[in-house]
């Protein structure tokens, strides 16, 4: 990866030719926000018992650390793995744009290298932004230009929800694709799963899927629609007419 093919593509914002992470960490601090950080551990679920219990937010809006990423993209991936193995979620947030804006000009061994550290540290990944932010570049898009899903099955069977999460919302490069198969698939398999986090991402990927192929989410629908939870159903039909939803959730009710 070039200086002048990474300038090009974050244009207009100057290029660094290098930042280590604890001036990466000043960079999110000064544009934190005390409010801000109150508001995402409600949002983000942080307190006891929550599935974020226990993260840190500092209080950075999604637009400011993208901008971070841009200005110093030639950050070296030693300085981005710290960063994901940060305690603050905006600075792992940070470290996983880095990552997937690498991804998306780096050429095939480059990307190989990306995936595998991706998954080497996926269990920093621990919150739904940062999978639904990451698993469709580094995971799904790597899986399909592969031609092949068996990482995504593997984290498909994870006891970890968030492994799960990866595997249905990285089948998001597919959809793009024209590629529906794998969704309804998955979508099965994650019928009885226990996560309201995993209804929400797997309703949201049969929604998807749905653009592309409306009738065979209506085929899937129609079978397996009673066994779905009420969460999944309502996302997966929610582009459909207001009659049609009515009439499914009525149908479907068990």
């Amino acid at each position: 990866i070039t200086k002048s093919n990474i300038c090009v593509l974050t244009s207009p914002l100057n290029c660094e030719q290098y930042m280590d992470h604890l001036i990466l960490k000043k960079s999110l601090s000064q544009k934190s926000s005390k409010s801000r950080a109150i508001v995402s551990r409600s949002f983000f679920k942080t307190g006891k018992g929550q599935y974020g219990e226990g993260d840190i937010f500092i209080g950075v809006s999604i637009p400011a650390i993208r901008l971070i990423a841009k200005k110093y993209a030639l950050t070296p991936m030693s300085e981005i793995v710290k960063l994901i193995q940060s305690s603050i979620h905006e600075e792992r947030s940070l470290g996983l744009i880095f990552l997937v804006n690498k991804f998306k000009i780096a050429d095939l061994k480059e990307r190989q290298k990306i995936h595998r550290l991706y998954l080497k540290y996926r269990k920093h990944i621990n919150n739904w932004d940062l999978v639904d932010g990451s698993a469709p570049v580094l995971l799904g898009r790597h899986c399909f230009e592969g031609d092949s899903h068996q990482i995504m099955d593997r984290l498909l069977k994870s006891k970890r929800h968030w492994d799960r999460r990866m595997a249905i919302v990285g089948t998001l490069s597919f959809i793009k694709s024209g590629e529906t198969r794998l969704t309804f698939q998955y979508a099965q398999n994650l019928l009885d799963d226990r996560e309201d986090l995993m209804h929400k991402a797997t309703g949201w990927m049969l929604r998807e899927a749905g653009k592309k192929d409306p009738q065979g989410l209506r085929r899937f629908i129609k079978e397996f629609g009673k066994r779905m939870p009420r969460t999944m159903l309502r996302y997966a039909i929610e582009k459909f007419s207001p009659a049609e939803r009515s009439h499914i959730l009525k149908e479907t009710k068990n």
